[in-house]
């Protein structure tokens, strides 16, 4: 029964976490007069990584650094091609100019590079080293665009409260992350009581359970008008997957993970983020590419079961 109350507190919490997130987050970027879509791909992509950068530490400094490999690669599949693929479903999603040539190129690059690093099948501290200096330009580049925003803009919110925004912010990322370990925690236990294979469990419920805050911060942000914010956190958090997570697993112990398993993984990451470009000239993401990210996920299933070993 326990598992059952776990699984529905989550759910409770993925609702109100993302309702104030959604509702500081906006606060926030209009009293910093930044875009609401910075803080979704720097903050809230942290926050909503965390179960994945919590599993690199812990499996890192147990010298199985390919469990966190294939978490962090398996959640971007569930985050492009399973969670935005729902959103496109409700309907098309705007994509400003900056999120294109900073984000989204940033994603298409990261399984490039990181199927380029495995090429002598082990992924070194060299190599994490490298994914975290990238990791960190990425970051500054974020952050100076923050800055130039705020430095262009003429004026505030005009009264809107920076702390109180922030605290709805902090507290909705807290209740996100809560319901992430929560509907993992339940949900796995509930899938083992009905007798269902361990690889099942982990490329579907736990998958999905450690993407729960991504989802419902995307949810929530469509719901409130608010794509930039969801979107950027969706792309944002594969980024921290791709390369600040995968790069603290390899350096605190270089992984040599079984290609037939890995190849896949970048190669389905790679055609979700191909897929949800933005159609050329319109600056927006189409519900057809929904379905097709929707088709993608299956197969992605349909794949890890057939080559599992």
């Amino acid at each position: 029964m326990s598992d059952y109350v776990f699984l529905i507190v989550g759910i409770g919490c993925a609702a109100f976490g993302g309702e104030l997130f959604v509702r500081g987050a906006v606060g926030t970027a209009l009293a910093l007069r930044i875009a609401p879509a910075i803080i979704g791909v720097t903050v809230a992509a942290f926050a909503t990584s965390s179960p994945e950068l919590s599993v690199a530490i812990s499996s890192g400094l147990a010298g199985r650094s390919q469990i966190s490999m294939g978490d962090a690669l398996g959640s971007n599949i569930v985050n492009i091609a399973l969670i935005l693929g729902i959103a496109l479903i409700i309907s098309d999603i705007s994509v400003a100019s900056g999120t294109i040539r900073r984000d989204i190129s940033a994603a298409v690059l990261i399984p490039l590079l990181t199927g380029f690093f495995l090429l002598d099948g082990n992924l070194s501290r060299l190599d994490g080293m490298l994914m975290l200096c990238m990791f960190i330009a990425w970051l500054t580049a974020a952050v100076l665009e923050a800055a130039r925003q705020r430095n262009s803009s003429e004026s505030g919110s005009g009264g809107t409260s920076v702390l109180s925004s922030a605290l709805f912010a902090i507290g909705g990322l807290v209740l996100l992350v809560i319901s992430g370990r929560l509907i993992v925690s339940g949900a796995t236990a509930i899938a083992r009581a009905f007798g269902l294979d361990e690889f099942i469990i982990g490329a579907t419920v736990v998958a999905l359970g450690t993407s729960m805050p991504e989802l419902a911060s995307l949810v929530f942000a469509r719901l409130r008008g608010h794509d930039e914010i969801g979107l950027g956190t969706i792309l944002g958090s594969n980024i921290f997957n791709g390369l600040f997570i995968l790069s603290v697993a390899a350096i605190l112990s270089p992984a040599r993970p079984p290609l037939p398993e890995v190849l896949p993984a970048l190669a389905f990451g790679l055609l979700s983020v191909l897929i949800a470009l933005p159609w050329r000239n319109s600056g927006r993401i189409r519900r057809v590419q929904g379905v097709f990210l929707l088709l993608l996920y299956f197969l992605y299933l349909v794949t890890a079961v057939l080559l599992r070993p």
